[in-house]
């Protein structure tokens, strides 16, 4: 533009818009308001945001779980180097520490690692209510036939190996009751032991199973209490052993570890890069101050937001709120750029700019908006932060541009530092823009051979929950070996009843354990797990209660069922007596087992239920029953689907009883996690479509721009796509937030072009070097920042980074070439 004559230029604090002190004191007191919040709020690194608010019954349980199960608060724990005999005593002296009155307790509820002192009080609990937890125990057992049969099998054990440890009991408990309760309390896969302690099947080390006193979601608790058993290990890792750690617990604080990490690192290497590339174009400190500005209010202001509309900030959310920075520091670089080339003598650049290309920042802002907006409604946590993220992030960005960049640089950068960046990216822009409308016949056999890549291969949206997880193979691995020596291998199917109170789901459970027998009676079942096997129903309790005999029909069944056999009648008078004391008890309930290892076994089994609040109803108690299924049938589909059918026919007319298959369960709940998604994104991107149209209403020629604005997202959605499905990348739901991102940063550099093609000002078929210089520099650090996150350890960042930084390069590329003219820019 060439300057008037006549007026003498204005001094540079007349330049500034009106209202400039007040605008800065309120920027600067809503950003410290925006700061204090964000010191404040609490920050969590759990992939619970990222499961939904309203799952089925079935994927409740797993969520359950998921989020507070007592499975959460295991640490499975290895010991491995060394001889065997220094790992055990390592194991005895870990867990002594571990449990109260050693030097790390007070982290731990429980600690089990095979010793038997750590059972003997529990044996004694168990052997004083004996008759209310026997399954032998039935109105038949006390019958002379059945104190006959009884009285042989213990007998019988008395002559095998066995017989040591029940031979003291004898006479107290002739018909074997404490055996019949071991036998129901041990697993078939529990640990091998060794030198009294738990001990691999397959490997020199020795296992614990410790159940901390924090819940899993607690993940300072979940820390602090990882931390206490290293410290209680140190001394045994100084004589050259090694300890192995695993569990839910772990896998959280890892995580976030590693999120945080992740972060930090992003962030400083991100920022780091953007502003090497503003030092190369401007050539001063100033403004590289002033094109962070957007940017810091954009995270403070999503942060802050997010923070008060959730009450919590997610790791997953904050990492998405670096790639901000790509898009927010493009707001700066326009008005920093655009600004100083339409400064003259007599009128702030800040007005031209605010008249010429603040309509057209303004329109991109609003398409990035409602496409964002779509995530709001998500039944997924996690998403709806990213959503509120994303809007009041760029609200903040766009308002500071455009009303506090003005005041503290009203022409923009200084000419002196932008001046061969401005050149040398012009002249680049200039190429652009006059070679690529030459290529679009080419861009279209790319985009027909992309579609049909795409049209001739499975679905690439074949992601799963898994790829949300930053856990590596690795600890996967050690997980999986560890759950194997302890006999706690992830069950894959479950039987979940609920039950309004203890007793109900305690009855529901043997009622579902009545059915599950007879299908392990016709071979389709190997066994299974219930809690009503440790702890029966208090109306089953009761019944066995009415089976015992007084004493003196007592003494008489047994005279003559003893008679002619080994065991003497006469010397059973302390059976007698104990079993007239217990006929005395009242049924046992779960309070009643706090404090012993039963405890810990049924927290992972029987799910207390709890009132209302929130908003939120009642949940009720929950019986988990875990199925043992023969490994040759979960290899068979046809012989699995039986199973399932048989399980399905069995629990049929039960009251609250589902059957739970765990993996089908998560497949369904992340298919429904990406349907929900694509659904929205779909939502936004018509949203976008639809204020482009209402954009261009009355111009003539609205149809063709229309779909010259909208070609360019489209293909470089496309692209994308098609490219990472070639390489074999399996899609899921951040993918398809960053085509989402796409759009958005797409949708600025489409409307800046058709701008450049239509503004009146300089001729439908000129090009502003200014504006295309500031269009490539954004472009620049936005695939730059994006490509670093591409490079993050942390899964779900790194699919965001992938996506977006092609994405923003093709869609630049693209709006060039559809939606420009074929012209030389002006000089």
């Amino acid at each position: 533009m060439s300057a008037p004559s006549g007026p003498p230029v204005r001094a540079p604090g007349s330049r500034r818009p009106r209202g400039a002190w007040p605008i800065l004191v309120l920027w600067a007191a809503l950003l410290l308001a925006a700061l204090g919040v964000a010191l404040q709020a609490r920050y969590v690194a759990d992939l619970s945001a990222f499961l939904p608010a309203a799952p089925t019954a079935e994927q409740r349980v797993l969520l359950d779980q998921l989020n507070n199960g007592a499975t959460t608060r295991l640490l499975l724990v290895g010991i491995r180097g060394g001889e065997a005999a220094q790992r055990q005593a390592a194991s005895r002296a870990l867990a002594a520490a571990l449990r109260p009155g050693g030097a790390q307790a007070g982290h731990f509820d429980a600690v089990h690692n095979g010793e038997q002192e750590a059972w003997r009080a529990t044996g004694e609990f168990l052997f004083a209510h004996r008759y209310l937890l026997s399954p032998a125990v039935d109105e038949r057992r006390f019958t002379v036939e059945g104190l006959r049969e009884a009285l042989a099998d213990t007998a019988a054990v008395l002559g095998t190996p066995a017989g040591s440890l029940i031979k003291p009991l004898l006479w107290r408990d002739p018909t074997g009751e404490s055996l019949r309760l071991a036998e129901a309390a041990i697993s078939p896969a529990a640990p091998r032991s060794e030198g009294g302690v738990w001990v691999s099947r397959t490997a020199p080390r020795a296992v614990l199973l410790a159940a901390t006193r924090a819940d899993g979601s607690d993940l300072d608790g979940q820390a602090a209490a990882q931390a206490a058993l290293r410290a209680a290990f140190a001394p045994w890792a100084a004589q050259g052993l090694q300890l192995e750690v695993s569990g839910p617990g772990v896998f959280a604080v890892e995580s976030r570890r590693s999120i945080q990490g992740e972060v930090e690192r992003l962030a400083w290497t991100g920022g780091a890069i953007m502003l090497g590339l503003l030092w190369l174009a401007f050539g001063s400190l100033r403004p590289l101050g002033l094109a962070v500005l957007p940017v810091a209010s954009g995270v403070l202001a999503g942060i802050a937001a997010v923070a008060l509309g959730f009450g919590t900030v997610h790791g997953m959310t904050l990492g998405f709120g670096s790639t901000l920075i790509g898009e927010a520091v493009d707001y700066a670089i326009y008005y920093l750029v655009q600004a100083r080339g339409g400064a003259t003598p007599t009128r702030p650049g800040h007005q031209d700019w605010r008249q010429r290309h603040w309509p057209t920042v303004r329109l991109g802002l609003w398409t990035s908006l409602v496409g964002f907006a779509a995530l709001l409604g998500s039944g997924f946590p996690g998403l709806a932060q990213l959503g509120l993220f994303s809007l009041a992030g760029l609200l903040a960005a766009a308002a500071t541009t455009r009303w506090v960049l003005p005041v503290l640089a009203p022409d923009g950068a200084a000419e002196a530092g932008w001046q061969g960046g401005r050149r040398a990216l012009g002249r680049l822009g200039a190429a652009l823009v006059g070679q690529l409308p030459r290529s679009r016949r080419l861009w279209g056999a790319l985009l027909a051979v992309a579609a049909a890549a795409l049209v001739g291969m499975p679905s690439p949206w074949r992601g799963n929950l898994a790829a949300l997880s930053p856990v590596t193979a690795e600890a996967l691995a050690l997980d999986a070996s560890l759950r194997a020596d302890l006999g706690a291998a992830e069950a894959g199917l479950l039987v979940a009843v609920a039950g309004a109170d203890e007793a109900t789901v305690l009855e529901r459970a043997e009622a579902a354990g009545a059915r599950l027998d007879a299908l392990r009676e016709r071979g389709l079942l190997l066994g299974y797990e219930s809690p009503a096997r440790l702890l029966p129903s208090p109306a089953r309790q009761q019944q066995r209660l009415a089976a015992l005999p007084e004493a003196a029909v007592l003494r008489e069944r047994l005279a003559e069922a003893a008679a002619g056999g080994p065991l003497s009648a006469a010397r059973m008078e302390p059976f007698i007596a104990e079993l007239q004391a217990q006929r005395m008890l009242a049924p046992l309930r779960l309070a009643d087992l706090a404090g012993t290892p039963l405890a810990t076994l049924l927290q992972a089994q029987l799910i207390a239920g709890g009132p209302a609040a929130d908003g939120r109803p009642a949940r009720p108690w929950t019986a988990l029953l875990s199925l043992q299924v023969d490994p040759s049938r979960v290899g068979d589909a046809a012989a699995q689907a039986g199973l399932i059918q048989a399980l399905r026919e069995a629990l049929a007319d039960l009251p609250e009883t589902r059957l739970v298959q765990i993996q089908p369960e998560l497949d369904a709940l992340y298919a429904h996690y990406l349907g929900e998604a694509m659904w929205q994104a779909g939502l936004g991107a018509l949203a976008v479509l639809g204020l482009l149209a209402l954009h261009l209403r009355g111009q003539r020629g609205r149809g063709r721009r229309l779909l010259a604005l909208a070609l360019p997202l489209g293909a470089s959605v496309l692209l994308v796509t098609a490219g990472l499905a070639l390489a074999g990348v399996a899609l899921g739901v951040l993918h398809l937030i960053g085509l989402l991102l796409v759009v958005a940063v797409g949708s600025n550099y489409a409307l800046f072009f058709d701008h450049l093609a239509h503004d009146a000002s300089t001729g439908p078929a000129a090009a502003d070097r200014d504006t295309l210089a500031s269009l490539l520099l954004a472009n620049l650090t936005t695939v730059a920042s994006f490509a670093v996150l591409a490079s993050s350890a942390v899964p779900v960042l790194a699919a965001i980074g992938q996506v977006v930084a092609p994405g923003a390069a093709l869609a630049l590329l693209l709006a060039a070439a559809f939606c420009t003219r074929r012209a030389e820019p002006r000089r």
